[in-house]
Formats: C-alpha cells, structure tokens, sequence
C-alpha cells in the first residue's frame, strides 16, 4: 500500500472523525443552554459589556437567521448573534456570543494572526475553488500532455487554503481565551457558569482542528498522487 492510498484512508477515518466532533458540539450546546446564568443577562448585554471593558465601543450586534451561525464581520464591524443565541440568558449562548466578541476585541487590538487570516480570505475563496477545477481536471484528464502540470497548479491553490485553517486555529483559540477571560471579569458569568460555557468553546474549537488536520490531510494526499503519478 502506498503513501497515496494510506492518506486516503486516513482521510475518511478523519472525516468521520470531524463529523462526530460537529454531533458534539450541537449536543455540548443544547446541553448547557439549559443553563441560565445567575447574572441575568442576554447573550447581546454580555457582548456590549465585554466589549465596553475591553475599551472598544463601535461595534454593532445584529442578529442572523440559523442556529449556531453566530460570527464577527470585519467589514462592517458588526458582532451577528444567532436566533437561538441573541436573546438567550444560558451561559451557553453568553459563551458563544462572548467568543465571537472576542473576534472583534482581536480586530480593535490589531492581533496580527486575525489581521493575516483577515487578508488571506479573498485569496483563499479564488484558491479553493481553483484548486479543485485543476485536481479534478488533471484526475479526468490523466493521459494528457498538461495533466501533471495542472495537478501541480492545484496542490499550489490547496496549499494556500491548508496555510489558511492553520492561522485559523490560533485566531479561534485566542478569541475563545479572551472571551473566557472577561466573561468573569464583567460578572457576566460566575467561574462555575464559566467552566460550562467553557466547555462549549472548547467543543467548537475542536472543529477548527479537525478542520486543519483534515486540509493537510488532504494535501499530503494530492502530493501523494502527484508522486505516484511521476
């Protein structure tokens, strides 16, 4: 059995893998947002007190459609809470919305790996999408004269989305750090509420390592099948 075909393998055991750890953070969520927070206060009052202790007062929250799609946008400098987040009193729903305070604390601070992932994700969304119109072209195309050229072209489109999920690890990390740091500071959450709102953050954080481990996986595949191939 060869290099190609090993990571093959070991590619779907991950991707099995990943999906258990996606199963588990809905489950660590639904379990603790039963959870209400002794403070009293919604998921959107903890973003504004986080944020106003951290000196930063110029950041909107807004609420999206979903569930567990809360997230931070840079460009209009807006916290988005989920509808099953926005409103909540769980220290769930304060953790999560807290974390992605974290994000924007990250962009006020000027944190450099977020300001890097900040730059990358244009790049990132032409890389990943051409780096699978060249591997795929040059699998179904295997016996023309360009085919290895174009496998070469779309290991180097991947490569940049593999760099991508692994600044994003530590930009994950440190936000959900921050967010856990002021969640007690602001008396936001008690640090009984806060190990449990840990808990969810660090369910979360997980995906972005199966996420990572999963792209590299995938590049050593395409390499192998480059060397294989040669």
């Amino acid at each position: 059995m060869g290099f190609y075909e090993i990571t093959s393998i070991l590619l779907i055991l991950l991707i099995v893998i990943s999906i258990i750890i996606g199963t588990n953070v809905r489950r660590t969520f639904k379990k603790y947002n039963t959870y209400s927070a002794a403070s009293g206060i919604t998921a959107t009052h903890a973003v504004r007190i986080i944020l106003e202790r951290a000196g930063v007062n110029n950041v909107m929250i807004k609420p999206c459609r979903g569930s567990l799609t809360d997230h931070y946008d840079p460009r209009d400098n807006t916290v988005y809470l989920s509808e099953t987040v926005i409103n909540s009193h769980s220290v769930a729903s304060i953790g999560i919305a807290a974390h992605e305070a974290g994000h924007a604390i990250q962009y006020a601070k000027n944190y450099a790996p977020v300001k890097t992932r900040g730059a990358m994700v244009p790049i990132v969304n032409f890389s990943s999408k051409a780096s699978m119109i060249f591997i795929i072209a040059a699998i179904i195309f295997e016996s023309a004269v360009y085919s290895q050229t174009m496998l070469i072209i779309g290991i180097v489109f991947y490569s940049v989305y593999t760099v991508f999920t692994v600044v994003t690890l530590p930009v994950e990390i440190n936000a959900s750090k921050r967010a856990k740091s002021l969640l007690t500071e602001t008396g936001a959450l008690t640090a009984d509420e806060n190990v449990l709102a840990s808990k969810v953050l660090n369910a979360a954080a997980l995906t972005y390592v199966a996420s990572m481990a999963v792209s590299i996986l995938q590049l050593l595949r395409f390499i192998g099948l480059l060397s294989r191939r040669r």
